[in-house]
């Protein structure tokens, strides 16, 4: 009879985030698939579970692992799939394993379990209603500035190296958007910041150490078309005589599109200045 992969979720801080399923399929597994073994090692040895054989399974032989893995369930044998922390195939190697496995019409068991994505957004403070996990955020500019227009709420995975200069980048788009900077969930110095990205990005620009989740509230509940209809309408009330701040707070209470936003449309000038 074929196995099944097990997909297990691992903790992101705190051991005592793994769930009795995931330790009794990491018990009971023929064999784990994880990316990084000796870090699985020491989360085994520290769990108190046996360890079976474990597979390096990361990045760079991910396919060729996949095909492999694929095989012994075929053959029948249970295999547990797991990443350095939180949920496989996020932003973390699995899914080719995953549709490997699809593919052959096996049994594919994904168990719940801690997730920095799921945390952070709901520590952030900013809408949940819809959102949209990006991976990490894009380096260039005018990859940048497209993410920053979603309507959804953004969740975004970013190295600390990285941390001061996308941000800089970010506050240069869009410095009142509302924000959070969550750093070493669920360990002993967790830290959630809030605010503008124009404060946050002060507030990070030396170094940073830890995981850090960055979530970004959205664009505006405007659609596009009702936003290049208030800047029109700001425009008109400018040639009219009126002054532009005035103006592009009366628009936003009547569009909901943030005056700011409106400001900046109007003149290409930070209102902050």
């Amino acid at each position: 009879m074929p196995g099944k992969l097990t997909v297990c979720p691992t903790p992101i801080g705190n051991l005592e985030d793994t769930t009795p399923r995931v330790r009794r399929a990491l018990e009971e597994a023929d064999a784990i698939a994880c990316e990084d073994t000796r870090r699985t090692g020491r989360l085994l040895e520290l769990l108190q579970i046996p360890a079976p054989k474990l597979i390096a399974y990361h990045d760079h032989n991910e396919a060729e692992r996949a095909r492999e893995l694929a095989q012994r369930v075929e053959r029948g044998e249970t295999v547990a799939l797991v990443s350095d922390a939180g949920m496989p195939g996020l932003s973390d190697p699995g899914f080719k394993l995953i549709r490997a496995c699809i593919d052959r019409d096996l049994t594919v068991e994904v168990l719940p379990g801690p997730s920095a994505v799921t945390v952070a957004l709901v520590a952030s403070g900013l809408p949940v209603h819809r959102w949209r996990f990006v991976g990490f955020l894009p380096r260039r500019a005018g990859e940048l500035e497209r993410v920053l227009q979603s309507p959804e709420t953004l969740v975004a995975f970013e190295s600390p190296r990285r941390l001061k200069e996308s941000l800089a980048a970010l506050a240069a788009l869009a410095p009142e958007r509302p924000a959070a900077v969550c750093r070493e969930l669920t360990k002993l110095h967790e830290e959630i910041a809030r605010g503008p990205l124009g404060e946050l990005a002060r507030r990070y620009s030396g170094e940073v150490r830890g995981e850090i989740v960055v979530v970004i509230g959205p664009a505006s509940d405007a659609a596009p078309g009702d936003i290049a209809f208030a800047v029109d309408a700001l425009r008109g009330l400018v040639r009219a005589g009126a002054k532009p701040r005035a103006a592009a707070s009366v628009v936003a209470a009547l569009t909901n599109v943030p005056a700011n936003e409106l400001y900046r449309q109007l003149t290409g000038r930070d209102p902050r200045k």
